[in-house]
């Protein structure tokens, strides 16, 4: 008998969070299923947050102007790898924020397009997730076709 395929979550799994249990009949975006993303997001923030910490402080402790110029230059395009993953990072945050804010404001989860609901199970694959998968098909179809 062929084994199920079993759905992994890596952003779930990353944070030590249990995917969300729906009850049959629930409500969607109820005030159970806010919670439940209120804590992936603020779960999520904070682990970015202490890596951008961890990061400063290894700067600060690795920066040393090498004599050698291959080391010097070895070391620039590590911080440079850093502060690059850094800037996504914070733009990442930026995104986080604002999908607390929607929680806030009772408006996390339905498609900004669409006005459709985007999905637990999306959302748990992708928090900030603000199109319904239908929605991000056809978005990332005409971004191919014009190069947008």
């Amino acid at each position: 008998m062929p084994r199920k395929k079993t759905v992994t979550n890596t952003t779930l799994q990353k944070l030590g969070i249990e995917p969300y249990k729906e009850k049959k009949g629930e409500e969607y975006m109820n005030d159970a299923q806010y919670e439940h993303f209120r804590h992936i997001l603020n779960e999520w923030k904070r682990q970015l947050m202490e890596e951008v910490d961890r990061t400063v402080h290894h700067m600060q402790d690795e920066a040393a102007n090498f004599p050698d110029p291959v080391d010097r230059a070895s070391q620039e395009e590590e911080f440079s790898l850093e502060l690059r993953t850094r800037d996504r990072e914070r733009k990442l945050l930026k995104k986080i924020i604002q999908s607390i804010g929607k929680i806030d404001d009772d408006e996390y989860g339905y498609c900004e397009s669409c006005g459709i609901e985007i999905g637990i199970r999306r959302l748990e694959a992708r928090p900030t997730a603000e199109l319904c998968i239908d929605c991000k098909t056809l978005d990332e179809i005409k971004e191919r076709q014009y190069g947008s």
